[in-house]
């Protein structure tokens, strides 16, 4: 389909708004509206247009992340990739603000380089520089 022109919104199932966007605003993000609608929703931002929906009904007990932490393979998104222009400055903001590094560095043979992080219920985020 040629029409779709890019992403609209990433939505990750939260079970504290609370602790997701203070979270999120230390990557950035800024809170926009919520909770609204039925589900219901809360809407961050980041300055690049990346747009996130914490769909807030996640049950409380989020120790696992099915997707990533068990042996058996489920079918689903594993995690997103924030693409960044320089991976060393990501790290050290990373640290900075008191956020883990939970994998990586790793570094492809082309260059590209990319750490991960998690969030308050275990969502996986890359950050990814691409190679040369």
């Amino acid at each position: 389909m040629k029409e779709i022109t890019r992403i609209n919104h990433i939505g990750i199932r939260v079970t504290n708004l609370d602790a997701s966007r203070a979270f999120y605003e230390l990557l950035g993000f800024d809170f926009i509206v919520g909770p609204i609608g039925p589900e219901p929703v809360a809407v961050m931002e980041h300055p690049s247009g990346i747009n996130i929906n914490f769909i807030l009904n996640a049950d409380q007990d989020t120790s696992v992340n099915m997707l990533m932490d068990v042996p058996e393979k489920h079918a689903g998104y594993t995690h997103m990739a924030l693409e960044v222009s320089h991976i060393e400055s990501i790290k050290s903001q990373l640290i900075e603000k008191g956020i883990t590094i939970t994998g990586g560095p790793i570094v492809l043979p082309d260059g590209a380089e990319f750490v991960f992080v998690r969030d308050p219920d275990g969502n996986v985020i890359e950050f990814h520089q691409p190679g040369q």
